[in-house]
């Protein structure tokens, strides 16, 4: 194997550097994925007092009485809240121990989006919730959009292709809070189960707190730790749906405190979506003995998985 660890990247160096960094930035990104389905970014653009102060939101939100939290509560989880132990991973007959708050994109009222996504709900309180996280998606959108346009040419594909699918998407930034494991909770049921992410990439900001692990290719689960302010980047199934498993999506979950710490855990993956209408369709150049899988749109897709983990 090449590598024994995830690789740590430096965005810098693609954004900034010459046109050696950029190649081997693009060269790495495509290896990593293809070894561990994940990198680590670092010196990128997502400021530290804003990582900062969207901790801080999340703990103050999920601190509520679950009183405050409800009203918010959409059955169909695409926005607002989502209470403690409703999701499952796919496949999985238990519940995941967490509560969520999910972002979606924000459009002006007439804007024709309006006729595809939700609009988002948000909390009176903590003050400046909405801001922080609207800041927050914009910024981590944005990396995400340059690392989608890095890792075109290793697909041979125009450097715009993800780009292009991911411009106006259903991207979704989840806010996550892992309580404490109850007593007498069941043993089978974990933080988060082992799965796969359905979108093309997610950008997880590195959680205040341990516990995720990726199962590598040799089949033995490994930690991803790295410094709070890096961030962690898996590929999805509709990634690995395009390159006809070329970037296979990886599995990963949350384990349950092995310290003796029994404390919360807060993350904020940012899901990166195509546009509803986006057609997954296996990329020319990965096609070898022919697609395994048949063209569908990315809403399709969505709706499909989504009724998999319980949330439709």
């Amino acid at each position: 194997m090449k590598y024994t660890r995830v690789p740590e990247l430096s965005l810098k160096a693609y954004t900034d550097g010459d046109a050696t960094d950029r190649r081997a930035f693009e060269a790495a990104l495509y290896d990593g994925f293809k070894y561990f389905g994940f990198i680590i970014l670092k010196d990128h653009k997502v400021g530290h007092d804003l990582l900062r102060r969207a901790y801080n939101k999340s703990a103050e939100y999920f601190a509520l009485p679950e009183d405050d939290k409800m009203p918010f509560f959409r059955a169909d989880g695409q926005r607002g809240y989502t209470p403690f132990g409703r999701e499952h991973a796919k496949d999985s007959k238990y519940p995941d121990l967490k509560e969520f708050w999910h972002v979606g994109r924000e459009f002006p009222e007439g804007s024709p989006l309006g006729e595809i996504y939700p609009s988002n709900v948000w909390p009176d309180k903590p003050e400046s919730f909405r801001d922080t996280f609207l800041e927050l998606y914009d910024a981590l959108e944005e990396a995400g959009m340059v690392m989608l346009e890095a890792l075109a040419p290793s697909l041979d594909v125009p450097r715009d292709f993800f780009r292009n699918m991911a411009t106006d998407g259903n991207s979704i930034l989840r806010l996550l809070h892992y309580p404490p494991v109850p007593e007498g909770i069941n043993p089978n049921a974990i933080r988060a189960a082992a799965h796969e992410d359905i979108n093309l990439i997610t950008i997880l900001v590195a959680a205040n707190g341990g516990g995720l692990e990726l199962l590598d290719r040799e089949g033995n689960w490994l930690p991803v730790e790295t410094d709070p302010d890096n961030l962690i980047v898996d590929a999805g199934d509709m990634l690995a749906r395009v390159c006809n498993d070329k970037i296979p999506a990886t599995t990963h979950r949350v384990v349950n405190p092995q310290d003796g710490k029994n404390e919360s855990r807060y993350s904020m993956p940012f899901f990166m979506h195509p546009h509803s209408k986006a057609m997954l369709s296996c990329i020319e150049s990965c096609k070898g003995d022919g697609a395994k899988y048949e063209d569908i749109t990315a809403d399709a897709f969505l709706k499909q998985r989504l009724r998999e983990i319980g949330l439709a």
